[in-house]
């Protein structure tokens, strides 16, 4: 396992326990980094009209479709290390 890897991981544990809980806009990046970070481009079918949650996490991972998993990962640990 790499060490950006590790940092990674760390940097989900760590995000679980912030002091303060980010607001939507942050949540949605980490998701966002998160899902781009350990999966990669958004493959899936665009929620429907109603799932306005699903609908704001698929278009902040969207966003990110052809960003590399290393800088995905890398962007995720420093903006946890920002909140914390």
């Amino acid at each position: 396992m790499s060490a950006l890897q590790k940092q990674f991981e760390a940097a989900v544990a760590n995000s679980k326990n912030l002091s303060e809980r980010p607001d939507n806009m942050t949540l949605l990046k980490l998701y966002a980094l998160y899902k781009q970070a350990s999966v990669g481009d958004n493959t899936e079918k665009k929620p429907g009209f109603t799932d306005m949650v699903g609908r704001a996490k698929w278009d902040a991972w969207n966003t990110l479709k052809g960003t590399d998993s290393t800088d995905a990962m890398q962007q995720y640990i420093d903006l946890v290390e920002s909140l914390s």
